[in-house]
């Protein structure tokens, strides 16, 4: 069992937050995309109640390993957006990938950090292509960030080279057959 000693009670309520946090991936879904469930795990915080400092501004801001099951029948390639909707200013992007391989199984952590990823990369609210990770402002509480996969039926998406992560999302609006959710939380004091 990982313990997060001083940080325990003031993030207390964080375990509802896991549970609206899997509720997420259930939401938003066309009948289609039920019929077609996916699974994303995140397995460096599964089951715990705070993202590890190395995944954020904190820490080394590398991009979690991540995994998945299959997909449908006729997924072409994968997108991937991670945003916090907890935002002071609205929804918050971190992170865009795409054109990920419809053969991949998963991306290795510190892949959205990496030069030559084998996959696109969007401009992020940063600014910058690929990962940065969760930096709420110091005693807003609690943010949630959701990583969204999303199993699309082209490859290449058609995409600009000054594509941002809203870009992203709107670009594959039409071409989604499953999507699943998974998430984490991070608060800085």
């Amino acid at each position: 069992m990982v313990r997060i000693p001083s940080q325990r009670a003031r993030l207390s309520g964080i375990g509802a937050l896991a549970g609206m946090l899997l509720a997420l991936a259930g939401c938003d879904g066309d009948a289609q995309e039920e019929r077609q469930a996916m699974i994303l795990t995140i397995p460096a915080f599964a089951g715990i109640a705070r993202m590890p400092a190395r995944f954020t501004c904190d820490g080394a801001d590398r991009s979690p390993g991540l995994e998945w099951s299959d997909p449908p029948a006729g997924t072409r390639s994968f997108a991937l957006i991670v945003d916090d909707p907890d935002a002071p200013g609205g929804v918050f992007r971190h992170w865009g990938a795409y054109d990920i391989d419809s053969s991949a199984k998963g991306l290795d952590e510190g892949a959205g950090n990496a030069a030559g990823a084998p996959f696109r990369q969007a401009q992020n609210d940063f600014g910058v292509r690929g990962y940065k990770g969760p930096c709420p402002p110091r005693g807003h509480g609690v943010h949630r960030y959701r990583f969204t996969l999303l199993a699309l039926d082209i490859a290449p998406l058609p995409a600009g080279p000054a594509l941002k992560v809203g870009d992203l999302e709107k670009a594959a609006e039409g071409h989604v057959l499953a999507r699943a959710t998974a998430g984490g939380a991070y608060a800085r004091d």
